[in-house]
């Protein structure tokens, strides 16, 4: 069993009421890898960075047992680079820059031993980009998850569509699913969108929680009330890969294990937030993540009688 992991590896400087950084590792690819290492140690990244990139930070990849034979280092060439400044309420931010370096074009290569994998996770990239990793594969994988965002159906719709009859899980937002669709009501809009073509839905809802669709049921996991969220950057990326981390370390995908699945996603995410960058999830430990996990269970168990 095995996971592939296709999306960016990057720089982000971020601002948040909390405080802010400078140029630090980031990109959906990196937070996927990690928060799937805490479930399984079968991890394929395919992305691109620049010569800029630091030797110590791909070192942290393989620490955290990331097989990076798919990652191009483009010699003399920079990497994606990120700047935002989330406001007030933490889920709203404003792009200050964004330098595209070699991901304007970045052509994704997946290794010959990784083209039959078992579970393929394409990050927030260009459809057109995650279509071509798609058509790479040697054989359909057992489970295909896409994430995308309102970027992508603003510019790139007819694209985006085309890929999205061919994934199994679609993770987007709420604002996203709303655009996608066109409908308000999130289970009008899950509606919609599983006729596209996924099999099942994640909409994510921050510190609302997440909410998973098939085309019969609908499952909803809170989020954790946290003491204290000082960068929502990767919370996103960190559920999705706790989410396909624990489906290939189960190897079970179905609706009822999806629904476990998507409990540790929320719990990566909750670590995801507590620090900036991916300063929370290099330094977490199993036994940190296993009383999370505990913590929900808590959360959401109860018993009632019905009279």
């Amino acid at each position: 069993m095995s996971i592939l992991i296709v999306g960016t590896v990057a720089f982000d400087a971020i601002e948040t009421p909390f405080g802010k950084t400078d140029k630090i590792v980031g990109g959906a690819a990196t937070y996927i890898s990690l928060s799937s290492s805490f479930f399984t140690k079968n991890l394929n990244l395919v992305s691109v960075v620049g010569e800029d990139f630091p030797e110590s930070s791909i070192k942290m990849l393989q620490n955290h047992n990331v097989d990076i034979q798919g990652l191009q280092i483009k010699k003399d060439e920079k990497t994606f680079f990120w700047s935002g400044k989330y406001h007030n309420d933490m889920n709203t931010r404003d792009t200050l820059e964004t330098q595209l370096n070699v991901l304007e074009t970045f052509d994704p290569i997946v290794p010959e031993q990784h083209k039959e994998c078992d579970f393929l996770m394409l990050g927030n990239l260009a459809p057109s980009v995650q279509k071509k990793v798609l058509d790479q594969m040697t054989k359909r994988p057992k489970l295909v998850v896409l994430d995308t965002m309102n970027f992508w159906m603003d510019n790139f719709l007819g694209d985006l569509l085309e890929s999205l009859k061919e994934v199994d899980v679609l993770t987007i937002n709420d604002e996203e699913a709303r655009q996608l669709s066109g409908e308000y009501s999130l289970m009008k809009a899950a509606k919609k969108i599983l006729s596209m073509g996924p099999k099942y839905l994640i909409i994510k809802k921050g510190e609302h929680g997440a909410l998973l669709f098939n085309n019969k049921e609908v499952f909803f996991a809170p989020a954790l009330p946290l003491e204290d969220v000082f960068d929502p950057t990767g919370a996103g990326d960190s559920f999705a890969g706790g989410f396909i981390g624990y489906l290939e370390k189960t190897n079970d995908i179905s609706f009822e294990n999806m629904k476990r699945a998507v409990i540790h996603g929320s719990a990566m995410a909750s670590f995801c937030v507590e620090k900036f960058g991916t300063q929370k999830l290099e330094e977490l430990s199993n036994e940190d993540v296993e009383t999370r996990l505990k913590q929900f269970i808590n959360l959401v168990q109860f018993d009632i009688s019905l009279v």
